[in-house]
């Protein structure tokens, strides 16, 4: 199989181009060499074949060839608004719904989150986790790449929403008896956007605010899921009804 990577600037067939630091360094370490083939995608839909023409100790240069286009996104647009879970748990969940066919993910920060970021740290944080949407793009064939939004307090996130802004199905998951089954809420193929709290859960005053901008509350069965797998287990499930 074709080593795939991602270089974030607009490719064009016949060029030759120097590979960003880290898609050089990767070629460096699987050992190319001059006249290997490589796949390249810049997050518009299609894969261009190239070509290694030179090895230097810090620069790896290749000629580009025609685009092939290529479809492996959900045919519908799917966005996972998460109270972001402690630990290395965000870094799973962020490379998980990638290969899911997630495009965007909202951290955000709630009532009882225990990861609390803001300013330089937070913007650190966003980075790192769009690299780990790049990285599991390259391994899972995907040529389009999710977005990583800023980290938000769940309050101001809610306050900017509009009524008319088209997030699809807005879905908020809870574990509370009153919740409906995820089936009656989300029609097959349909487009969404799920809101999930922190490890604590969201809060009772989180959950109205969520149901006041157009959230509607279900749930997802008997057992109560971890912060980083209720999201997955949405996205997994509606990707496997198309």
């Amino acid at each position: 199989m074709s080593i795939r990577l991602y270089v974030d600037s607009p490719l064009a067939a016949g060029t030759t181009l120097a590979l960003p630091p880290g898609a050089a360094r990767h070629v460096q370490v699987r050992r190319l060499q001059p006249g290997h083939a490589l796949l390249l995608f810049d997050g518009g839909g299609a894969e261009w074949p190239a070509e290694v023409l030179a090895m230097g100790r810090s620069e790896v240069t290749v000629r580009v060839g025609e685009p092939q286009a290529v479809e492996r996104e959900l045919p519908f647009t799917a966005t996972l608004a998460v109270g972001m879970p402690a630990n290395d748990r965000m870094d799973a969940l962020v490379e998980k719904a990638t290969e899911l066919g997630v495009a965007a993910i909202q951290p955000l920060v709630c009532e009882r989150s225990v990861l609390r970021l803001d300013g330089e740290r937070a913007e650190r944080k966003q980075a790192h986790w769009q690299a780990v949407a790049v990285a599991a793009c390259e391994q899972c064939g995907r040529t389009r790449v999710p977005r990583v939004e800023p980290v938000r307090p769940l309050a101001a996130w809610l306050g900017a929403l509009s009524s008319s802004q088209d997030l699809g199905t807005r879905l908020l998951l809870s574990p509370r008896p009153g919740a409906r089954p995820l089936a009656e809420r989300l029609p097959a193929g349909a487009g969404f956007c799920t809101l999930s709290g922190p490890e604590g859960g969201l809060s009772p005053a989180e959950e109205a605010a969520a149901e006041a901008a157009g959230f509607a509350a279900v749930g997802l069965g008997p057992r109560v899921l971890r912060a980083d797998t209720a999201p997955l287990a949405v996205l997994g499930w509606a990707g496997l009804r198309v």
